[in-house]
């Protein structure tokens, strides 16, 4: 099975394709820029692997690693990303839209340039992605969809405006899309994280972070390797199961 993860050089994306590599799956990492991330992404899975016949016997297996470079907000990229996935026949029959950025400061602070980039990195591209990617899980009778969010999306943040919209966005859309691919038997559905312990929250000092942690009821900001296995078991959760925002937030809303 083919599984094409967004944003996949680090964090939650990276842990993901680790979980799918394990298992036997076709793994394409994507990056949209720094193709010295890619590079340490790909060696780091490469590194990672099965060695002991009880894992074996478990089902787990080494997959395959196919890295592409793709700004996955820019249309013709994408395109050109899913171009070169027919060629090689590895299009996704699942795909993950985990790319983001996150925007801290105050709205009235915010540029023009800044708001169109947060909006076309955490929402155009997830329609970029989708869009490419339907027709080849239409054709097959099946496919899997999953959109990382974020808790934001549904409560809104102070002085994260701009981030949460476009996770509330990205909700309406993981909703809306789920009711037109359900005849098709192609789910849809969006995993609505917490506070994951990613360089998304470089910002935050020792005391605020220590505050925000004690604000989440299971005590414990979700690791990198917790919200990868969430990703994956998303993503084999039967066909009824459509159209759902799950939230991954240790209790926090």
């Amino acid at each position: 099975m083919n599984i094409l993860i967004t944003g996949s050089t680090s964090g939650i994306g990276l842990a993901a394709a680790k979980e799918f590599l394990i298992r036997g799956h076709n793994v394409i990492i994507n990056g949209g820029h720094n193709k010295k991330a890619m590079e340490i992404a790909k060696m780091a899975l490469t590194a990672d692997t099965i060695s002991t016949q009880e894992d074996f016997d478990a089902g787990f297996g080494k997959g395959t690693i196919t890295p592409i470079m793709a700004d996955v907000s820019d249309s013709a990229q994408v395109e050109a990303m899913f171009k070169e996935l027919d060629h090689k026949g590895l299009l996704p029959d699942i795909l993950v839209n985990n790319a983001g950025i996150s925007h801290i400061g105050l709205l009235q602070d915010m540029s023009d340039e800044e708001w169109n980039h947060i909006l076309s990195t955490n929402l155009t591209s997830v329609f970029n992605c989708c869009r490419a990617a339907i027709p080849h899980m239409l054709g097959k009778g099946q496919g899997t969809i999953l959109n990382v969010s974020s808790m934001w999306g549904s409560v809104g943040a102070s002085c994260e405006v701009a981030y949460s919209a476009t996770k509330g966005a990205v909700n309406t859309f993981t909703k809306a899309l789920s009711k037109e691919l359900a005849p098709s038997h192609i789910q849809v559905n969006a995993v609505a994280f917490g506070v994951v312990n990613t360089r998304m929250n470089a910002f935050l000092d020792e005391e605020d972070m220590a505050d925000l942690i004690d604000d989440i009821p299971v005590g414990s900001m979700c690791s990198p390797e917790e919200a990868g296995l969430i990703v994956y078991k998303l993503t084999k959760l039967p066909m009824y199961v459509t159209g759902q925002i799950i939230g991954a937030d240790g209790g926090y809303i």
